[in-house]
């Protein structure tokens, strides 16, 4: 699952620069260049759109929804700024001479470059974050490996100490059986040298009397 997710939220990040680049042309290209272009971005909003329904289905339960919320709302931020550009390019074809009237043209020229300016920062910040998002993944699984190593160290290192303790609790039965033995032994050799004893003094008793 997580490499499809990381597969459509490339694909977003490619599409959605696609369609900043087509914004930025769109405000230097002719009439018909600007009509075949809105055509493409509105298109391309449309893929954008669906990958965004893709990546939101597979990434429940992954912890990947706080993502897809972000990447609506840079989609948003995206349209809004296409709308801007379309808006100003309809407007400066109906009536040129109103617009430079009313704003000039040096300022229509200003409008149309910081608005291309944000959508090249914009396409920027997508890549940037799609890369943050994949460093963030690549460390979070090292961590998740380095987890699993530590936890399997510890499960070998909790049966040797189980081998341990059983080697001493054999260990310890077998001196107290070695104990016991030598008490018996001693025991039994105590009883010999009394009973030898005895009979010597009664032997000794008779050759006397």
């Amino acid at each position: 699952m997580a490499t499809l997710i990381q597969s459509y939220e490339q694909q977003y990040s490619v599409l959605t620069a696609d369609i900043t680049s087509k914004i930025g042309r769109l405000k230097a290209g002719t009439e018909e260049n600007r009509d075949q272009l809105s055509r493409e971005i509105q298109a391309n909003f449309e893929e954008a759109n669906d990958l965004l329904e893709q990546l939101e289905l597979e990434s429940r339960g992954a912890g990947a929804g706080s993502r897809v919320a972000a990447y609506r709302a840079e989609l948003q931020r995206v349209r809004d700024e296409y709308r801007s550009v379309s808006n100003n390019s309809a407007s400066y074809n109906i009536d040129t001479d109103e617009v430079y009237d009313d704003w000039g043209g040096n300022e229509q020229q200003r409008k149309l470059l910081d608005n291309t300016e944000r959508l090249e920062r914009t396409g920027k910040n997508l890549t940037e974050g799609y890369r943050v998002i994949l460093e963030t993944e690549q460390i979070g699984a090292a961590v998740l490996q380095d987890l699993s190593v530590q936890r399997e160290s510890i499960q070998r290192s909790r049966g040797r100490l189980r081998e341990t303790d059983e080697q001493l609790n054999r260990s310890t039965r077998l001196m107290n059986t070695m104990v016991m033995r030598a008490l018996q032994d001693r025991f039994v050799l105590i009883m010999v040298f009394l009973t030898l004893g005895a009979m010597l003094l009664v032997g000794v008793y008779f050759s006397l009397s």
